[in-house]
């Protein structure tokens, strides 16, 4: 199919490209910008006008919880949402049942995300065994099968050794290890940020250390390998100082941000909101600007969702006994938006955070409008509004923090290569 795309105002970080332009499309590639090439005739025309063009989004983190935890959400029921905001590429975490530890489960995974034909989805392969932190996990035929890196999820490795084996591995072969820093015994049993807050509601708190103490240990390891790591969801400024002097040292590090920490702070759960029962929690006021002015400075690289669906009757347990996670795919766009309004950033700036450089991070050939780059396309109305409610959301999990919020950024149409996938 042949589509052009009029009128619109196209933004491609990657080519420094912020202006009205057409865009032609053939055979699910990316053919031209600006003129349209000899012989090309059009079998669908898409008038974008007042409307953005951008590279479909990409996400780092995203839960699609198949195989094995259908009654939280199902594959096609994600993929939807993903598509509906306008993020065709995700990457997603193998803490399912079972553990994304096999090759066969991997190429499962592929095989039924490929059927369905929405976004594309990267798996990130179990680093150790069952997540259990002992014995690791077979890296190389994981990758074979596709894996595009290698994650415990929210589970730490205690054992240093084996964390240095990991790197040393990695290293060898160039994979990329995506931790999240939190040090389990301090965090252990807590369910939001140690501040007045959690004091004031009787809550066990995780101290912003957990995450220093966590970090520090990966980063002197990744130093020593020369291993790629990537820091999944940041969340306290300390955390942010200690990411920059890595960068400083020329260290291989990246890392990310959730969404729900830029906009959200440890007095949003003063209700016992359980839709804020995060993981990483919530943290301070000081923490949140912190994030914020490490995302503007460079020092982390990328917004994610941390997209994780949960079933309804697991949010409406007491604070501390609800389950962590908030559905987050269809509100990245959104609040990425609302903060580059926020922070007076601009729309090229912004939409580079959860375009090209995640996709630089997974090493996918996604995030770009280059010609001959697969038409992965977000087509959006960046001043429109619309309201998260458990109707608008196509996500099985309806658990958000920003429900009844009015967000600007409705998502009009979404391709995926080249074919129009969603209209909102």
């Amino acid at each position: 199919m042949k589509i052009h795309i009029k009128n619109g105002r196209v933004i491609d970080p990657k080519n420094n490209i912020d202006k009205k332009l057409d865009l032609f499309i053939a055979a699910g590639k990316i053919v031209a910008l600006g003129t349209a090439p000899d012989g090309f005739t059009a079998s669908q025309t898409i008038d974008a006008s007042n409307l953005i063009v951008c590279p479909g989004l990409v996400d780092l983190s995203a839960r699609l919880r198949e195989p094995g935890q259908e009654y939280k959400a199902t594959l096609i029921s994600e993929l939807q949402a993903a598509v509906a905001g306008g993020v065709t590429s995700l990457a997603c975490q193998p803490d399912t049942d079972p553990v994304l530890d096999e090759p066969g489960l991997v190429e499962m995974l592929k095989h039924r995300a490929k059927q369905l034909n929405l976004a594309h989805v990267y798996p990130l392969g179990a680093l150790t065994r069952q997540l259990e932190g002992k014995i690791l996990s077979e890296m190389g035929e994981l990758r074979a099968a596709g894996c595009v890196g290698f994650s415990q999820a929210n589970v730490a490795i205690t054992d240093t050794q084996v964390l240095w084996r990991a790197m040393e591995y990695a290293a060898t072969f160039g994979f990329t290890l995506f931790l999240h820093a939190e040090e389990p015994f301090l965090a252990k049993d807590g369910v939001a940020h140690d501040g007045e807050v959690a004091s004031r509601l009787g809550l066990k708190g995780i101290p912003s250390a957990a995450e220093a103490l966590a970090l520090a240990a990966i980063l002197r390891i990744a130093k020593e390998t020369g291993a790629n790591v990537h820091i999944s969801r940041l969340s306290t400024a300390e955390g942010v100082n200690m990411i920059r002097d890595a960068k400083k040292q020329g260290l291989k590090i990246s890392c990310d941000v959730s969404a729900n920490q830029l906009h959200l702070t440890e007095h949003d759960i003063a209700y016992f909101d359980a839709n804020c029962h995060l993981k990483p929690p919530l943290r301070s006021q000081r923490d949140k600007e912190a994030l914020s002015a490490g995302l503007k400075d460079g020092t982390i690289d990328a917004i994610c969702s941390d997209h994780t669906p949960v079933d309804d009757d697991a949010k409406l347990a007491p604070f501390a006994e609800a389950e962590v996670g908030a559905t987050g795919l269809e509100l990245l766009l959104s609040l990425t938006l609302k903060w580059a309004k926020q922070e007076k950033i601009d729309l090229l700036q912004a939409i580079k955070c959860v375009t090209q450089v995640s996709a630089d991070i997974l090493g996918i050939p996604a995030g770009d409008l280059s010609v001959n780059s697969n038409a992965d396309i977000c087509i959006f109305a960046a001043d429109e509004y619309w309201r998260v409610s458990s109707t608008t959301l196509k996500s099985q999990g309806k658990n958000s923090p920003f429900t009844d919020l009015e967000l600007a950024g409705k998502v009009k149409i979404t391709l995926v290569n080249g074919q129009v996938v969603y209209q909102g």
